[in-house]
Formats: structure tokens, sequence, C-alpha cells
């Protein structure tokens, strides 16, 4: 039992430790090309999704709004951001060639989480990534997944909404 504990502890904070790394890099990069840069501190040159529906935020109508499908850009920007965030130490997800197993697999119970929780499947998952103990999952305890997530930027969080409800039904 030790040991287990040992192990997450390990692994959180690797996460955090690589989360940060890759936040101080990002903002290092984007304040440095400020002239080949838009508002959002993004350089031109990477793909950025441009779409011109309703933001993620919003609760959609019919449970998850990108289940199944969605825009290929934000999802492929998604699973970049879950590899280089640490997202894939921790969990299992085969949109993104992700197989940890100390978090939840997030190619299980999502949707039925979701429900039970009484919440859209995307409003879900946002809310798990900067929230992380606003949902706990079955088998797991607060704390266990950093905290530092809530301070990516709202379009990273909802590339990485849009890889992990990508395989969702």
């Amino acid at each position: 039992m030790a040991t287990a504990v040992i192990k997450v502890l390990a692994a959180a904070l690797i996460g955090t430790v690589v989360g940060i790394a890759v936040m101080v890099v990002v903002i290092a990069i984007s304040t440095s090309s400020s002239n080949d840069s838009s508002s959002l501190g993004l350089s031109l040159s990477q793909p950025v999704a441009t779409t011109t529906s309703t933001p993620t935020s919003q609760p959609s109508s019919g449970g998850s709004s990108t289940g199944g499908g969605g825009n290929t850009a934000l999802i492929a920007q998604g699973k970049s951001l879950f590899s280089s965030n640490g997202c894939n130490s921790c969990h299992t997800l085969a949109a993104a060639g992700a197989t940890g197993t100390v978090g939840p697999d997030l190619d299980k119970q999502l949707t039925s989480d979701a429900q039970a929780a009484g919440v859209p499947l995307d409003q879900f998952v946002k809310e798990s990534i900067t929230d992380p103990d606003k949902y706990i999952a079955k088998g797991y305890s607060q704390g266990i997944m950093p905290t530092t997530f809530g301070s990516l930027s709202p379009a990273d969080v909802d590339a990485l909404v849009a890889v992990i409800t990508s395989g969702q039904q």
C-alpha cells in the first residue's frame, strides 16, 4: 500500500514539474516572438483552430458537443498538449497514444461519470482538468492529480477537452 502511494506521489510530482517546465518554455517562446504572434501569444506558424462555433465552456444541449468527432486541428493540438503536459504519464488515452496507469483510464467511464455528475461530457472533462478534485474517479482520492493544469490557457484546455472527448460515445 505504501509503495502505491509513493508511486502516485512520484508520478504527480513528475507531472507537475513537466507541466511547469512546459509552461515556462511556452511563455518564453511566446514573449520572444511577438512580431509574429496573435493576441493569444501563439506563433502564426503553429496550427491554430479557427471555428465559428460556440465556446466549449457553454454547456451543450445534447450532452457532449465534441464526442466522437470534432475539429481535427484542435484534436491534434490536444494530443500534443496531452503529451507535453505529462498527462500521458498517468492516464491511458488511445486518441493520444497514452498508456499511463497511475490515474484513471480516460478511454473508460468518462461518459457515465459525466452523466452521474449531471453535467455534459465536455464540461465534466474541462472541470476535471481545471479543478481535479471536483469529481473523483472511483478508486482514487483527492490530491492525486496536480492542480497546476488550472493555469493552462482556455484554448489549451479546450484542445485537451477535444482530444479526451474525441473517442467517447
